[in-house]
């Protein structure tokens, strides 16, 4: 499968989503869209995509949000998904209905040549935290705007704010370690965290009146499947499966037993409800 030129701070990135945890992500790509649903709700609602409008969405995954976006701008507009991906792109391409206005491309959104001045919004869900040098990426993204074009995305909040990943993970690290230290501003789920640091980012790459609005949410991380369901998501892909990768069975199953008894205290019949916690942040082009 090709993988994409990209910058060279990205490399890491590049391998990493072009590989086996590339694919993890697109095999799960059904479930994640309903888990993550009322995330995309959100974006989509606060991004306010008019009809006839062209839009980009970076980091575009397996398409779940790119499909979205279209349905509000068609028939007239325009969605462009760009992504680094190789196998959630793949499975975006398999996924978009014909009829509907999409183009993808395999790309690192910091060095692609967008047509300039040609777009009215620059959307993502959750796919801004992964560039080694955001604010020389969204300097590039900005370039495809039109004057006054708009900017909506959402990332995620601080770990303490988000046991939607740190009740499994905290669990998970009863039978091994811990995964390496991050920085805060090191690319990873958590590199938007910080307000302050979003709002630099952003104005060293030319956008204004950010505004983020923080959003408290209960994501069903079984999506109706109960406790095993849940489990099973924590296992496959995040945090915990690259805790556990490599580990011999014995361990993997005395995790997959702690994050199980771990997790019922937030299950509710089939569902097992994790709070978790984004960032919605809109701006325009200046």
């Amino acid at each position: 499968m090709d993988t994409p030129a990209g910058h060279e701070q990205n490399a890491d990135q590049v391998a990493y989503w072009n590989g086996p945890a590339g694919q993890r992500w697109a095999d799960r790509q059904a479930a994640q869209d309903i888990v993550l649903g009322p995330v995309a709700d959100l974006l989509i609602d606060r991004a306010k995509p008019k009809a006839g409008e062209r839009v980009i969405d970076v980091g575009c995954g397996s398409g779940a949000t790119t499909i979205a976006f279209a349905q509000k701008v068609a028939p007239a507009g325009h969605v462009f998904g760009i992504d680094i991906s190789g196998p959630m792109l793949e499975r975006a391409r398999q996924s978009a209905p014909k009829n509907l206005p999409i183009d993808f491309a395999l790309a690192d959104a910091t060095v692609y040549p967008f047509d300039p001045g040609s777009f009215d919004l620059l959307a993502s869900r959750f796919g801004v935290m992964f560039f080694a040098d955001p604010a020389l990426s969204f300097a590039n993204m900005r370039k495809a705007l039109r004057p006054a074009g708009r900017l909506a995305f959402a990332c995620w909040r601080e770990p303490r704010e988000n046991p939607f990943f740190m009740a499994p993970l905290q669990a998970a690290y009863k039978h091994v370690p811990k995964l390496p230290q991050q920085g805060p501003e090191d690319p990873g789920p958590f590199a938007f965290a910080s307000e302050a640091r979003v709002r630099r980012i952003l104005g060293e790459a030319g956008f204004a009146g950010v505004e983020m609005e923080p959003c408290p949410l209960l994501l069903d991380a079984a999506i109706g499947r109960g406790l095993d369901g849940a489990v099973q998501g924590a296992l496959e892909i995040g945090p915990v499966s690259r805790a556990l990768d490599g580990q011999p069975e014995e361990l993997r199953k005395a995790a997959a037993n702690s994050i199980r008894e771990g997790l019922a205290a937030f299950a509710k019949g089939n569902a097992v409800l994790l709070p978790a916690s984004v960032w919605i942040v809109t701006a325009r082009a200046s």
